[in-house]
């Protein structure tokens, strides 16, 4: 699945409420994500969780998905792409194990509140579980991420590239993938970061 060196892409907020920078695993939650492993109520705690993708395509898509607009300026979005320094160890729910643990492959699709129960089930039934290899319900079934805070390590000191989303060098694929998508590009001019 990932081994040392996989190329991972990620994107992230660095304002909001919950600001964050590219290797940050956030610790307030659950939010709505789908593999949230955190436990009510909702606050900061001990359990962190980060998600990526093996493409760019594939985050926007999750991303931005409630609202179909990939909107480049609200809460100062930004993409790092980075290659893993370890390979994480991962639950692969894009096979038959769903099924055989009583699931199904709607985890990967279906009501985000049921994937977070079983993320919290499988973290303390896996100890050695560093997050879960999913298949996009927004991209084709492309592979993802939810890395829990266990993953940390498997992330390199710095990025290979790291961009704001609205940096011009990404106007091109993002063009792309609004097209693809079926998203709608919310131009803005924006710099290197």
């Amino acid at each position: 699945m990932v081994g040392p060196g996989t190329l991972l892409f990620r994107l992230y907020f660095r304002g909001g409420n919950h600001p964050t920078t590219w290797n940050t695993f956030r610790a307030y939650g659950p939010t709505g994500a789908r593999f949230d492993h955190h436990t009510y109520p909702r606050r900061v705690q001990e359990r962190r969780t980060s998600y990526a993708a093996l493409s760019l395509r594939t985050c926007i898509a999750e991303v931005f998905q409630q609202t179909g607009v990939i909107d480049m300026t609200t809460n100062e979005p930004a993409v790092a792409g980075f290659h893993t320094a370890a390979a994480p160890q991962l639950l692969d729910l894009s096979g038959h194990w769903p099924t055989a643990a009583g699931a199904s492959m709607a985890i990967n699709t279906g009501a985000h509140a049921r994937a977070r129960a079983w993320s919290r089930t499988l973290h303390a039934a896996y100890p050695t579980a560093q997050g879960l290899w999913y298949c996009s319900s927004m991209d084709a079934n492309a592979a993802c991420l939810a890395l829990y805070e266990r993953a940390e390590a498997a992330l390199p000191p710095t990025p290979a590239a790291h961009f704001v989303l609205g940096d011009p060098r990404l106007r091109a694929p993002l063009i792309r993938y609004a097209t693809v998508l079926n998203y709608r590009l919310a131009l803005q001019r924006s710099s290197f970061s």
